[in-house]
C-alpha cells in the first residue's frame, strides 16, 4: 500500500506513520513543521515541506497514494476562537484540497476528527449519532470537514472515514494546545515544578494512548467508510490524571487551582461500541501504563 500521511511529523501523524511501516506500506509524510519535527518522521520516509492550504496535486502525482490518513490541521481551541479564519482555512478548505488531490487517484482517506470538541457537554458516553453541539470554532471546522467527507462519499461513491479521538497522549505531544495536558504534567513534574489545575480539577475526559490511535486509524483501510469514536470509554478526572501523572513520575508535589476557565467542558467521553464491532478496535494501553511510557520518554528528551 502507499500512503500518504498528512501532518506525519507531529504528534499523532508521526505514530501514524510508524504503523504503516510496520505493515510494510510506502509512507511519504506532507507537514508544513510548523508544529511537526522533522526528527519525528521515521528514517526513510519521504518528507514534503507543504502546508495542506497550498497545491498538493504535485506531491499526490508522484506517490499515487492508495490511502491518506489526514492529520494535519489547526489543533488548538484556543486560537480557533481568537483566529476563525486562519482556523477555517486549515480545518476546513486545507480538508478540500486533500479531498480534491485524493480523488484523482481513487484514495481512500482517513480524517483525524474530534470527540470532545465536536460533541460538546456529555451526560453519558457521547454516541457517533449523539447531537453535535461544538463549543468552539474548532469543533465546528472539524464538523464541517466530516460533512465534506460525506458529501464527497455521497457524490463520488467514495469510503472516506472520520475518527473522533478522545483526548490523545503519549511520547511526542506537544505540551502546547487544548489536549496537551498530560505533556504539561509530565512536563512541570520533570522540572520539578507545581503543575496548574484549573477549576475544581472534576472535569472528566477520555484519554486514549497515541498507540492505540494511531492502531486504530490504520485498522479502518479498506472498511466501508462512516465516523467511528476512538477513545478508552472511560472518563477521568483532571485530578485524577494528575495523581497518576505524579506516581509514576514518583513525586510528592502537589498541584495548584487556577480559576476555572471559561467555556470548558466538564464532561467528555466516548461511547466506543462501533468502532469495536466494525474495526474490531478496542483500546489496549490502560492509562497508567500510558502515562508510565510517557514519562520514560520525558526524562529522555
Amino acid at each position: 500500500m502507499r500512503a500518504i500521511v498528512t501532518g506525519g511529523a507531529g504528534f499523532i501523524g508521526s505514530h501514524v506513520v510508524d504503523a504503516l511501516i510496520a505493515q510494510r506500506a510506502e509512507v511519504a509524510v506532507v507537514d508544513s513543521l510548523v508544529h511537526g519535527k522533522e526528527e519525528n518522521v521515521a528514517t526513510g520516509v519521504d518528507l514534503h515541506v507543504r502546508d495542506i492550504r497550498e497545491p498538493l496535486d504535485e506531491i499526490f502525482d508522484a506517490v499515487r497514494p492508495d490511502a491518506v490518513f489526514h492529520l494535519a490541521a489547526q489543533a488548538d481551541v484556543r486560537v480557533s476562537v481568537e483566529r476563525p479564519v486562519e482556523d477555517a482555512e486549515v480545518n476546513v478548505l486545507g480538508t478540500v484540497r486533500v479531498l480534491e488531490a485524493a480523488r484523482k487517484h481513487g484514495a481512500q482517506v482517513v480524517f483525524a476528527s474530534t470527540g470532545g470538541a465536536i460533541y460538546g457537554e456529555c451526560v453519558e458516553p457521547a454516541r457517533e449519532d449523539s447531537e453535535c453541539e461544538p463549543l468552539s470554532p474548532y469543533g465546528t471546522a472539524k464538523l464541517a470537514a466530516e460533512e465534506y467527507l460525506r458529501s464527497y462519499n455521497r457524490l463520488y461513491g467514495t469510503r472516506h472515514i472520520a475518527l473522533r479521538y478522545g483526548n490523545v497522549y503519549g511520547p511526542r505531544q506537544d505540551p502546547h494546545g487544548e489536549a496537551g495536558v498530560v505533556a504539561i504534567f509530565l512536563g512541570s513534574l520533570s522540572r520539578g515544578e507545581q503543575a496548574r489545575i484549573f477549576g475544581d480539577g472534576g472535569q472528566t475526559r477520555d484519554y486514549v494512548y497515541v498507540g492505540d490511535v494511531a492502531r486504530a486509524t490504520v485498522s479502518t483501510i479498506g472498511s466501508n467508510g462512516g465516523v467511528f469514536n476512538v477513545g478508552t470509554g472511560r472518563e477521568t478526572s483532571v485530578t485524577e490524571l494528575y495523581e497518576l501523572c505524579a506516581r509514576v513520575a514518583g513525586s510528592d508535589i502537589s498541584a495548584e487551582h487556577a480559576p476555572a476557565r471559561l467555556g470548558e467542558l466538564r464532561r467528555s467521553f466516548l461511547d466506543t461500541t462501533r468502532a469495536a464491532e466494525s474495526l474490531g478496535f478496542t483500546a489496549m494501553v490502560g492509562l497508567e501504563d500510558g502515562l508510565r511510557a510517557t514519562w520514560e520518554w520525558v526524562e529522555k528528551t
